[in-house]
This record gives structure tokens, sequence and C-alpha cells, in this order.
């Protein structure tokens, strides 16, 4: 995509304005197929070359820039030029000023579904599609005002929309810097929906709801030498009395050398459980047969699990969202570091102000345990999207709120801005 965009903008860069035709763009044969399926019939200059669609499509594409796409100007300089040769021109030039313009249109909402940089996705449902120019143009001509769709597809979703709106306004360059590197994290969110949204800038999860919060709790996130990656997935299933499988660093560095010095006694107590490896077989191991010495040295591993009860690191409950890299939404017994303004104390997981509400609003009712037999599965009514990203700058009541950088993200975005 990118490279293509960059013969795109070659090509409108050694050209004048109004030389530049629609057969350089690179959407041109779908076009073409598009407009031809229309028998040539006007979409874009149905109300006239000054319409609300091609002032609102210019308008658009001049302030692309800050969607990520660098060329919306030339774009919107070069559709600007056909659409004047057609209000003087004849039934050929009226057809290439729709063409243009359609296929200027195809490439700012591609632009708009390019994934976010750093984003892992664990899931094949929540990871973006940029859109055939096909799909892109049936939509438009199926809307019943091509500019309130250009309006309502431009706005990506509300916190997107917000961020865009105060960074155009903005003139200070560390803070335009700051809201150009949260665009591009937010740019990635569902317009819509139920999904949640994690933010590990400010450690807060929101239920969102159609765009816009329904609630909220504190989390606490990874710590700075064990960040918790932006990561998006989905939660199918509450899973109650659930194990908690210590990450194979925590068990080298801080378990094997516990166990050395305390044996047994040590284990017993904390309620962990040794098994030989993470296939469904894997059998349980005694303490005598494992060398913890070697495994605090690295130099062998071996897998702990802590059984469900009230000491367990996961609590009352887990949401799985990205098992395969060992990320969850889980329970936690430890409740006094909510208390703390900055809450990055995990491993990488996502610990839970209040586990149970969430699990309300997810399931539609408490998901309680009927018994105490570990890993009991309830099955949401409908997955839900999990986003978990990182949002230094938000506008909150018209003005735009600053968290601190805690994992130090915004430079290196603001790098990758500036080299594409």
């Amino acid at each position: 995509m990118f490279k293509r965009l960059a013969c795109v903008a070659a090509a409108l860069l050694a050209a004048p304005a109004a030389a530049t035709g629609f057969a350089e763009l690179p959407p041109a044969a779908a076009v073409a197929a598009f407009t031809a399926e229309r028998g040539e019939a006007p979409l874009w200059l149905r109300d006239g070359p000054d319409g609300p669609a091609v002032r609102r499509l210019n308008a658009t594409l001049r302030q692309a820039p800050l969607d990520g796409l660098a060329i919306g100007p030339r774009l919107a300089a070069a559709s600007a030029a056909a659409v004047e040769r057609a209000r003087g021109g004849g039934a050929v030039e009226r057809a290439e000023a729709e063409r243009m313009l359609s296929a200027a249109w195809v490439m700012y909402v591609q632009a708009l579904h390019w994934p976010t940089a750093g984003m892992i996705y664990a899931d094949s449902s929540v990871a973006p599609k940029i859109p055939a120019p096909a799909a892109i143009l049936a939509q438009l001509a199926s809307a019943r005002s091509l500019a309130g769709h250009v309006e309502r597809v431009s706005a990506v979703n509300p916190l997107y929309a917000d961020l865009r709106a105060a960074l155009a306004k903005e003139a200070d360059p560390q803070l335009r810097r700051t809201l150009q590197a949260n665009l591009e994290r937010a740019r990635g969110l569902p317009a819509g929906g139920r999904y949640i949204l994690v933010d590990l800038a400010a450690q807060q999860l929101w239920m969102m709801e159609d765009g816009r919060p329904a609630d909220s709790m504190k989390v606490v996130v990874g710590k700075a030498e064990m960040k918790t990656p932006l990561i998006a997935g989905t939660v199918r299933a509450a899973t109650l009395n659930p194990y908690w499988n210590a990450p194979a660093d925590l068990v080298r560095r801080s378990i094997a050398p516990a166990a050395a010095a305390g044996g047994a006694a040590y284990l017993q107590a904390k309620g962990y459980e040794l098994l030989s490896g993470w296939q469904a077989d894997a059998r349980q191991l005694s303490p005598a047969e494992v060398d913890w010495q070697a495994v605090a040295d690295g130099r062998t591993e071996v897998r702990v699990r802590q059984k469900p009860g009230p000491g367990n690191m996961m609590g009352a409950v887990k949401f799985e969202f990205a098992r395969a890299q060992g990320i969850y939404l889980h329970d936690t017994p430890d409740k006094s570091l909510f208390a703390r303004e900055v809450r990055t104390f995990s491993s990488g997981c996502i610990r839970l102000e209040d586990a149970a509400r969430l699990g309300r609003w997810l399931v539609g009712r408490k998901p309680v345990a009927k018994e105490d037999v570990p890993e009991q599965v309830v099955n949401l009514p409908q997955a839900v999207p999990v986003y978990v990203t990182y949002l230094t700058a938000r506008v909150e009541d018209g003005r735009v709120a600053v968290a601190a950088d805690v994992y130090g993200l915004d430079g290196a975005a603001a790098q990758r801005l500036a080299s594409r």
C-alpha cells in the first residue's frame, strides 16, 4: 500500500494539478468499471460542480495528512482541477471528474483502514481489512446523502474525530506531535458497537457502546520492563476459578530461588503445582524432580501453576482475549494498587478493579462459580472485541487532557510519523 501511494505521490508532484488525470491513480480500473456499470450517470456532480458532496470531499482531502494520507492535498487539487474542467466542458470532462473524485475517495477510505503501527492482532476478526474499491464505491452509491456519507466515514469514531479536531487547531508543536501519535492509535478503534477499550497510558478500562463509554474502571497494567503490548483480540467466555500459570521469567527470577530455599512447604503455601509442560496431558511433578538451580539459571524450565483460591493471582475470574500471547483481563486478590495514581505493576496481564462488574456487562449477569471445580467456562451471549491501546491525549469537555507517557511510546511514534 505505501509503495503504491509513493508512486502516486510522485506522479502528482511531477505534474501540474490541472494536468493530473484519473488514469494515474491506483484504483483507476475499479472506478472505471463502477462508472460503466452506472452508465456514466453522475454521482458526485449530480448537484453540480459546487454541490455539497464535492465541497465535503475537497475539505476532507485537504485535511487528509492528519489522517495519515500525506498526498491528500494533492488529490484535492487534482480533483478540484478536474471539476473545474467539467464546469466548462462536456460529457467527457464530466465523466473524467467523476472518476477522479471516486478514485481520490477510494484512496482516502483505504488509508483510514491501515493497521495501527505496533498493534498485535491476536484474532483475525478484529484485524483491520483494507476494503476493496468496489465495496467502497458501492457504499458510496447507496448512501442517501453523499456529503453525509463522506462526513460519517471520515469521522472514523468519536474519539478519533475529537482528537483530529483538536489537532487541526493546535499550534503548540509538542502537543501537535502528541495528538498525531494518538490519532494513529485511535484510528484503529471501532466506530460503534460493544467493545472493551483498555488505555495503557491512563491505566483505565472503558466498556464502550456505540462509540461512547457506558462504564469504566481502573486497571493495573505491565511495568516498564514488562510492558503490556498494544493488542486486539476477542472475549468469548469468562473462566471462573481460573488457574494462574506463572510466566517463565517470573518462575526463573522469583519462584525458583524461593522454591530452592523453602522446598515443598513454600510451594504448598503458595498453592503452586508443577507440570511437565504445556500440553493437555502434561503430568504433575514432585518438587524433588525439579532442579531449581537450573531453572533459576535459565538452563531448564518448569511450568508452575497456581491452584484456584483466595490467593490466586487471577482472582475469581479471567477473560481470555489473547491466549497465544498470554495476555488476559482478570480479577486480583490485591486491591491496594488501584489506589495508586500510576498503576504499572503487572507482568503484562491486565488486572481489573471490579471483575464482577465487567462480567455483568459481558454476560448479562454476575458470573458465579457453582462449585469449586477449576476453570469453569461461561460463554458470553456474543463475542466482544478488546482493544488495548495507548492514549496519552484525549479530549474531555472540549479541552485536550494529556496523560503521562509511562511507556515512552510517543517519541518513537513521532519519529515514525516524521519519516513517513
